[in-house]
């Protein structure tokens, strides 16, 4: 069978009735904290699970910093994540939450949305939360966007204050009105410090394929680009795999930036002549984290926010740049862009 059906930690209460152990499901459970149903929550996540170094699991580490601030097991009546292994276990996945008395259910990234309005509207007495997208029109339906086309801003102005060959590269996973933000931000940015660098953009046509995150990044460095900005989800990972290559080498140093969570640690090679260094030169942030702490206290206090679209930019802390391996004078040059984005100074892009 396949592995479509694994649970969070904690659900294994569920697999008795379900039986979901012969599906791969994980049978540990939290042997601490309280059990509070109507204010349990669950996460579903898209294709590439909670240890994606990126969206999901930014998502599912705010969902344990709630849960464990509030002293909840993992598990049924506390809170846990379904991990979906296919765009066809997104459905099943959410029955089984609803099944198991969550009272909030999170959809992780815009892929969930039919699958979550259709959901909701069985299950009115269920709160449901959407990320990266909106539902209208379903007061328990909460929907949370994000800024992403700002801090993607902000990585292209260290991209073009950093590039040695004035070439740089763009890898989004599925072309779509997300990855298109941050595409139209990151070129904007670039473009903003200077007009004659080049930059190249390619999608993979996934977020969960990694040899051709890896193939595609490649081609690039190849081609002159030495800074790629990925925003591919687990695709992404093969980007970092190239770069670790092509830099452990010593030929030449190329650098990656991270997307949605601090990939800092990702970007970790001993070089060629044995000394530790480090080819991550900055992330963007998205607060998908901050964004389910901020959801499930005001869910916890009774006051869940259905039927309201939620917006986080640099004004509300939703979305950042990490310092990175930036110099001083590129930290002061993203800062001031900050300043004049949260300003309105600056608009940025939402389109490419």
């Amino acid at each position: 069978m396949k592995a479509s059906k694994k649970l969070g930690l904690g659900i294994v209460s569920l697999v008795a009735v379900m039986s979901l152990a012969a599906c791969g499901g994980s049978t540990k459970s939290s042997s601490t904290g309280k059990t509070d149903a109507a204010h349990s929550a669950a996460l579903i996540t898209d294709t590439n699970g909670v240890d994606d170094k990126s969206f999901n699991q930014s998502a599912w580490e705010g969902m344990k910093k709630w849960g464990k601030s509030e002293g909840l097991k993992e598990g049924k009546g506390g809170y846990a994540y379904f991990s979906s292994s296919s765009e066809s276990d997104y459905k099943p996945n959410v029955d089984q939450a609803v099944a198991a008395g969550f009272k909030t259910i999170y959809g992780v990234g815009y892929l969930l949305k039919n699958t979550i309005e259709e959901s909701a509207s069985k299950n009115a007495d269920t709160n449901f939360v959407i990320i990266d997208d909106v539902i209208t029109g379903k007061k328990n339906v909460v929907s949370a966007t994000f800024k992403d086309n700002e801090s993607a801003y902000l990585a292209g102005i260290a991209a073009a204050k950093s590039t040695k060959t004035k070439q740089v590269g763009f890898i989004g996973g599925i072309e779509g009105e997300v990855i298109d933000r941050f595409e139209a931000g990151f070129k904007a940015g670039v473009k903003s410090v200077d007009a004659s660098i080049t930059v190249k953009s390619q999608y993979a046509g996934s977020f969960g394929a990694p040899d051709k995150g890896k193939t595609i990044a490649a081609a690039m460095y190849q081609s002159g680009s030495d800074i790629i900005y990925q925003a591919a989800g687990a695709t992404g990972a093969g980007v970092f795999s190239e770069a670790k290559a092509i830099n452990t080498q010593g030929d030449k140093t190329v650098w990656v930036i991270g997307v949605d969570r601090d990939q800092q640690a990702d970007g970790s090679y001993t070089a060629k002549d044995g000394k530790k260094a480090n080819f991550t030169l900055t992330s963007t942030v998205k607060g998908v984290n901050q964004a389910v702490v901020d959801i499930n206290t005001q869910a916890k206090k009774d006051q869940f926010p259905g039927g309201k679209h939620l917006v986080y930019g640099l004004k509300e802390n939703g979305v950042s740049l990490t310092d990175g391996q930036l110099s001083d004078t590129v930290k002061a040059a993203v800062k001031e862009a900050k300043e004049k984005i949260i300003s309105g100074a600056i608009t940025v892009p939402e389109k490419p």
